[in-house]
């Protein structure tokens, strides 16, 4: 509906793509569904940061692509030309004061939690090839925690 309703140039990016690369150890608990991407040092926001002050300027940056498998970044890079409107969705997108900051305008999309879990299972198992297991155990020790810590409250300012 959003999307339909803007005219002009339009690019849509997510967060994801700047999931910080891991550390061995880190990696590693990753396999096992044991790190917390939900986390705001998951991210390399210096990254972020300096993508979003190039696009704001009007100037032509490359963001990585990251491996949900393997939970790295590809060799490539996905090109963002200027638009007139830019889309930067994530879960932790208004975590951080200086890259909330940088943002024309904020909508935060909630959901119950159960819609959020069925949501996650779907999509690790599908489109990821997580064991259910794995992604029941990631949701309950890491995921709704950070989420009540992290993202809830911003709704709420």
């Amino acid at each position: 509906m959003i999307l339909t309703t803007l005219r002009g140039e339009l690019f849509a990016f997510s967060q994801d793509a700047f999931y910080r690369p891991l550390l061995p150890e880190e990696a590693s608990k990753a396999l096992k569904g044991a790190f917390n991407f939900d986390h705001p040092d998951a991210f390399d926001n210096e990254l972020i940061l300096q993508t979003l002050h190039q696009i704001l300027e009007g100037k032509i940056c490359e963001i990585p692509n990251y491996d949900y498998v393997t939970n790295s970044r590809l060799d490539t890079k996905t090109t963002i030309y200027p638009a007139d409107v830019v889309l930067f969705e994530g879960i932790l997108m208004f975590y951080q004061p200086e890259i909330r900051s940088l943002f024309h305008m904020k909508l935060f999309v909630d959901s119950d939690a159960d819609t959020r879990l069925a949501r996650r299972v779907m999509r690790d198992t599908n489109e990821r090839g997580r064991q259910l297991e794995q992604v029941l155990t990631q949701y309950t020790k890491l995921v709704k925690p950070a989420f009540e810590e992290f993202c809830l409250p911003w709704p709420l300012i």
